[in-house]
């Protein structure tokens, strides 16, 4: 967690006044455990909130103006509450920009402007939900702000219609929910499609959430993300020969699916879809050993997440693939996958405490050596959603 002093002093050098009226609010960044590209296939994620995340220093001004200001980035500026539009020359600022505009037009009013000082402790590009970080405690300070009740689940889809429809980013919910939603040494098992939930305990004692940045940029993931997108919804189409009311291919159990995939006339389609069903089976199988407190066969069930995610959904990439395999080399690691949309970002890993330098070390190198750049690695715990802190 940032140093709240130091940013304190910052806001004042920044913008003056006094220390006592300052707010200060945070929400985290997230990891997805398990559960990927499952969410647009109606079928459930298993994310987490993260310790670190986003910073805002806030403090009513006497005009109508918004100031923005970031301790990441130089740009700076000025808007009026009355003229929100997007401009892609004010960059990161359209986020809390268009959560402004989503709040007004929900008929959310202040008397005043504001001054706004943000605080990413978010890696830009990483995966980890930082513009979800950005918009959810925008979204909550500026409730909290105006006196109104706030609903966390409520926020978290606040967020995604300012990213979806301000923003022009069509994500879906798991970022801003998680983000939102998150309980410390909870994970969150969520349906996207319906936004059923349910916190689950995820106690791992000695062993720690590893988060490695492969810091190669996602150049693919749009296009890919796409086509995949097209391919589950061809071997929906296919299947609803013995299925006639399938909509998503999160709707079959993995004996609906066999006994059903040999009316998928295309192999690789036949993949996708199958990585699909047996992902949302890992997930369910997660939750079950995460109650029996049993972290070896959750471990498992992560390798069992990336190896799929590599041979029937091709969306690791070799760099993913180089990471994660360096990391089931370390002994101490129960389990280690790509988190994310996958052609670079991020893995996740568990990792004991006592092997967690080796692991840095060996990864560092043995991952250098296979692709010529330089990892970046976060020790995380599980942490709460936003909030505003004191």
């Amino acid at each position: 967690m940032a140093n709240l002093q130091q940013l304190k002093q910052q806001f004042i050098a920044l913008f003056g006044g006094a220390e006592d009226t300052i707010r200060v609010f945070h929400a985290p960044g997230r990891v997805n455990l398990i559960g990927e590209h499952t969410d647009y296939n109606g079928g459930y994620v298993f994310p987490a909130a993260l310790t670190f995340g986003t910073t805002l220093l806030l403090r009513p001004r006497t005009d109508d103006q918004l100031a923005f200001a970031s301790t990441n980035f130089e740009l700076r500026g000025e808007v009026s509450l009355s003229s929100i539009v997007y401009d892609k020359k004010d960059d990161w600022m359209n986020y809390p920009k268009g959560i402004v505009n989503e709040l007004q037009q929900r008929g959310v009013k202040w008397d005043s402007g504001f001054d706004l000082l943000y605080h990413g402790e978010i890696p830009n590009g990483a995966g980890l939900s930082s513009s979800a970080s950005i918009e959810v405690v925008t979204a909550f300070a500026l409730l909290s702000v105006a006196g109104q009740p706030i609903d966390t689940v409520e926020n978290a889809k606040l967020a995604q219609r300012s990213e979806n429809e301000f923003n022009g980013v069509k994500c879906g919910i798991m970022d801003q929910f998680a983000v939102a939603n998150g309980r410390k040494d909870h994970a969150i098992l969520l349906m996207c499609d319906t936004i059923e939930y349910d916190l689950i305990p995820f106690q791992s004692g000695a062993y720690k959430l590893v988060i490695g940045n492969t810091n190669k940029r996602r150049g693919l993931a749009d296009s890919k993300y796409n086509e995949r997108r097209g391919e589950c919804e061809q071997a929906v189409a296919d299947l609803k020969q013995a299925h006639p009311s399938l909509t998503l291919l999160g709707q079959l159990n993995v004996e609906q699916f066999e006994a059903s995939a040999h009316l998928i006339p295309n192999e690789t389609v036949r993949r996708r879809a199958r990585h699909v069903v047996e992902e949302i089976d890992r997930v369910l199988r997660s939750i079950e050993v995460l109650k029996a407190n049993d972290l070896v066969a959750f471990g498992q069930l992560m390798n069992g997440s990336h190896d799929s995610l590599r041979d029937l959904y091709e969306v690791t990439g070799a760099e993913l693939d180089a990471m994660v395999e360096a990391a089931r080399s370390v002994e101490g690691v129960l389990g280690s996958r790509m988190t994310g949309a996958g052609f670079g970002g991020c893995t996740v890993s568990l990792v004991h405490e006592d092997a967690i330098e080796r692991f840095k070390e060996e990864v560092g190198r043995k991952y250098n050596e296979a692709t010529g750049l330089a990892a970046d690695f976060y020790v995380c715990s599980i942490g709460n959603g936003v909030e505003e802190l004191v």
